[in-house]
Formats: structure tokens, C-alpha cells, sequence
């Protein structure tokens, strides 16, 4: 049952249907040298530690009005870190209607709402193909929250938050609430798509499919960039350092590794070995 600002309904107790988001972003680069990718990814590290990805996180928490109960964080050796924040109900009491309306959310923090029991974490896996000259990094974002919040409120500010070429976006609904009559609500929002919680002008720069699954409370986007520019994957050069044989297995290698992510399928590798990777 889906419901509108109008139609609000009294509970019996506290909201306990559960909404979960998962963000999962990847970002490509091309380095064809050894050198090359451990200087990635170390650039990698450092911009996504665990001391910056907890600032992160904490700006979420306060988008959503939540208190932090505790926070755990670990850099990890070689590469990729974690941080788990565990959330309760912000000091908040009333909620605004707005959590109800399909919208973009703030940047970066100015929704509070009613939430409990509650977590947000992440988690980053920078990796290098040693002979194809693809590395990539991936953070896996996940907010949980029970109450009135749709963590989708926090989904426009985590996108600014990370430099990605490719977006998956899960959003699912899970358990029930009651109504004072004992009534089970298995829904108290209104959601035709993720893609209603992205800015235009993101939009604008992703080519975007949904898997919708309504019955069941499941919703599913997939996103990757339309303009493609090499040198946005090439790391401590440009394309004007590359003779057109090179320009033409790189960009051909990019675009297969960043198609293969948004299709999740592999593709029949054609591509000769005329580039040195060593």
C-alpha cells in the first residue's frame, strides 16, 4: 500500500518497515606500466581512506537526521578500507512530509527525518588486470535505516562524492508496519524509480536502464557515462602522448572494460597484443 502526505496513517508503534540503499560506483583508468598502476592505486588510497570515507558517511548520517552511535574504520594493507557507522533515531520529532515526495535529495544537509535501528557503511576494492592494463577501483555504499527515512534522501550527495564512469543503484522495502487497526503496511512511500531521486543534471550525463521488480518492493538502476574522453582514463598523460595505434587499442580496452561492468557480461576480446604492458 503506497501512501501520499494526504493519506497519512496512524501507526501502532514505531515504523519498523526497513529501506535499504546500495550505491555501487566504479571509476576505470588505463595504466599500461606496473609504475603506473601502483601510483593509481595509491592515488586511489589516499583519496578514499578511511578517515575521508568516514567524513563521507557522517555527512550522510546528518542528511538523515540520524544520531551516530559508533563508528568503525580500517585502512587496509595492500590497498581499500572500510568504515561502519551503526545510527539511531536523530533528536527530530516530527517528520516532514517532504520524506514522502519523489525528489532529488539535499547537498548536503538539510533533511532531518525519523529514523531507528539503523546503519551505513562502506566498503572500497581498488584492483589492476596485471596484463590488460585496466585498473579499476569500486565502493560499495550501503544505508540502511528503519523509520520514516528513505535513504534515497542521501543518494544525490553520494553521488557528488565519488569520481564514477559507473553507477548500480539498489533500493528495496523489506517487512511491514501496522496501521492502529492491525492493518500491515508493506510500503509508506510512493517510488516509481530510483531514477526520480537523481538531479536532471545528472541524469543528463548517464546513460540510465531500470529492473523494477513493483510486487516486491525492488527497484534497480544502472548507469554509465555518454561522453566518452580518454583522457579521463589515462593516468599522468593525454591521448596526445599516443600514436594512433595505441589511441585505438586503449580507447577500444576502456570502453569494453567499462561496458562489461554496466552489461554485466564479458565480451569476446578481439584485441591483438600490440601494446607493451610491461
Amino acid at each position: 500500500m503506497d501512501l501520499t502526505p494526504a493519506q497519512r496513517i496512524e501507526l501502532y508503534g514505531f515504523n519498523n518497515l526497513t529501506k535499504s540503499l546500495s550505491f555501487n560506483m566504479y571509476d576505470i583508468c588505463y595504466t599500461r606500466t606496473k609504475e603506473e598502476r601502483e601510483a593509481y592505486i595509491e592515488y586511489i588510497d589516499e583519496q578514499y581512506n578511511a578517515e575521508r570515507l568516514t567524513k563521507i558517511l557522517k555527512h550522510v548520517a546528518d542528511i538523515i537526521g540520524a544520531h551516530v552511535l559508533n563508528v568503525a574504520k580500517q585502512d587496509y594493507v595492500p590497498q581499500g578500507a572500510s568504515v561502519t557507522i551503526l545510527v539511531s533515531e536523530g533528536p527530530v520529532v516530527e517528520v516532514p512530509t517532504e520524506s514522502y515526495n519523489e525528489s532529488p535529495g539535499p547537498l548536503p544537509d538539510s533533511v532531518v527525518m525519523q529514523l531507528d535501528k539503523s546503519h551505513i557503511t562502506v566498503h572500497t576494492y581498488p584492483e589492476y588486470h596485471p596484463d590488460e592494463g585496466i585498473s579499476t577501483f569500486r565502493a560499495d555504499i550501503d544505508v540502511s535505516t528503519c523509520g520514516e527515512i528513505s535513504p534515497l534522501k542521501a543518494l544525490n550527495y553520494l553521488i557528488h562524492s565519488f569520481d564514477t564512469d559507473i553507477m548500480t543503484i539498489d533500493y528495496r522495502v523489506r517487512g511491514f508496519t501496522r496501521d492502529i487497526n492491525g492493518h500491515k503496511l508493506f510500503i509508506d512511500h510512493d517510488i516509481s524509480s530510483i531514477q526520480n531521486y537523481i538531479p536532471e543534471e545528472v541524469k543528463d550525463l548517464f546513460h540510465m536502464i531500470d529492473v523494477n521488480v513493483y510486487q516486491d518492493n525492488i527497484f534497480h538502476t544502472k548507469c554509465k557515462l555518454r561522453e566518452f574522453d580518454l583522457n579521463n582514463y589515462l593516468f599522468g598523460y593525454t591521448k596526445e602522448k599516443l600514436n594512433p595505434e595505441e589511441l585505438e587499442e586503449i580507447t577500444e580496452r576502456v570502453k569494453m572494460e567499462m561496458d562489461e561492468i554496466f552489461y554485466g557480461k564479458n565480451i569476446n576480446r578481439g584485441w591483438t597484443n600490440a601494446i607493451d604492458l610491461n
